[in-house]
């Protein structure tokens, strides 16, 4: 692929692909580096810590030229990457690396790119003659269950930044996304108890009866798919659910006293999460109660405990809406209809800020051994987000009348 005009911020791009951000470790040495360079442009970023002290959300606010710090639009990424354990890259992961008009990296497409133009703009940001300010959301532990985001829109609600438009910068190829499905990520363990094989009767088998919360869940999946509801604008237009972990007994000839399932449903707006929840609350209760029943004498050894570990709210923009006018305005790609996956857009949606999805790179490179993003998406990004920089501008608004 020809390459005619190189990214003016692929040196921040390469400098944040080249610090490890993998989830499970920490999120700091980047969050300084961009918190330091803030400050070097009079930029006082504010950092908070999560319970362990090694990962952080850092939010930043360029203010209007009158001083005013509330209203405006936010600029939001997550600053940590998925591990590349047991994938095979041509090149180091962490050492970015152009080829064929790609930069090669973990982060690169999803989504330290986006990240990277911000601050490559933050100069143009601060010189500007802003009628609105910009904000500047980083967080930790999107790839993870969006738990940084969760955190970081009540920060700035805390902050008073009340933003009016939210830009989450995952990759979109620049198109505007407007709608994406709810995570729901939720553990249920079964608690029985354990017996020789040859007297079934003195245990009460964990495995077995998480084999019919499995096959409650599968029912429910089945009905999603051939009753809906169905919302057309999605790959898979109907709510989805499966079971993706199992893990319990201790050997071949014991009744299994423990059973971890680990199972997902991703919904569309017509079905609430909450109720979803609480069916299969249900489920687990009655086949506690079932479990309870087998051994009366010894009911309380017995138990099914659901536990939600990760929730993320989906997002259902308005195609009208004030973030989608603005983005169009300023040169992104129209909406080709609604996606899978789940991004911190909707955590700042439920908020009241008005937000959509778009930023560079494809999601078909995220996560994949040898991720990259196209030097031409990094260039459209530049343009979009300098258009943003105008549009906000108050000189740039005199002119043009």
């Amino acid at each position: 692929m020809e390459q005619t005009q190189p990214p003016a911020s692929l040196s921040w791009v390469e400098r944040l692909v080249e610090i490890d951000t993998t989830s499970r470790d920490s999120n700091l040495p980047l969050i300084e580096v961009v918190a330091a360079y803030l400050r070097d442009h009079g930029i006082d970023p504010q950092l908070f810590p999560d319970e362990s002290g090694r990962k952080a959300n850092l939010v930043a606010t360029i203010p209007a030229a009158d001083g005013a710090r509330s209203g405006g639009v936010v600029l939001s990424g997550h600053t940590d990457v998925v591990p590349v354990d047991g994938q095979q890259w041509t090149s180091d992961p962490f050492t970015p690396t152009i080829r064929d008009g790609r930069l090669y990296g973990r982060g690169a497409c999803d989504m330290k790119a986006f990240t990277a133009v911000a601050l490559h703009l933050l100069p143009r940001m601060v010189e500007a003659d802003l009628r609105a300010p910009l904000h500047l959301a980083l967080s930790y532990d999107e790839e993870v269950g969006c738990l940084g985001g969760a955190h970081i829109v009540k920060q700035i609600a805390d902050l008073g930044l009340a933003p009016e438009v939210c830009v989450v910068g995952e990759p979109t190829s620049m198109r505007v996304v407007t709608a994406h499905k709810s995570i729901n990520l939720l553990e249920v363990t079964f608690t029985g108890i354990a017996a020789h094989s040859s007297l079934t009767p003195q245990g009460v088998n964990a495995i077995e009866h998480a084999a019919r919360f499995i096959t409650e869940v599968r029912g429910m999946a089945d009905a999603w798919r051939t009753g809906g509801p169905f919302d057309p604008a999605y790959p898979v237009p109907h709510t989805t659910t499966s079971v993706n972990l199992v893990s319990g007994g201790i050997a071949g000839n014991t009744v299994a006293d423990r059973c971890v399932v680990q199972l997902e449903f991703r919904s569309i707006a017509a079905d609430d999460p909450a109720e979803v929840v609480e069916s299969l609350r249900s489920v687990a209760a009655r086949l506690e109660a079932e479990m309870k029943a087998e051994i009366p004498e010894r009911a309380d050894e017995v138990s099914v405990r659901l536990e939600v570990l990760a929730q993320v709210p989906g997002l259902d923009s308005s195609a009208d809406g004030p973030a989608t006018r603005l983005a169009l305005a300023l040169g992104a790609a129209e909406p080709e209809g609604k996606v899978t996956y789940g991004t911190e857009a909707g955590q700042f949606a439920e908020t009241g800020i008005d937000t959509i999805v778009c930023g560079p790179g494809d999601i078909a490179q995220a996560h994949a051994a040898d991720e990259y993003v196209e030097l031409d998406q990094i260039v459209a990004c530049e343009q979009f987000l300098g258009a943003l920089i105008d549009h906000l501008s108050a000189t740039t608004a005199e002119a043009g009348r």
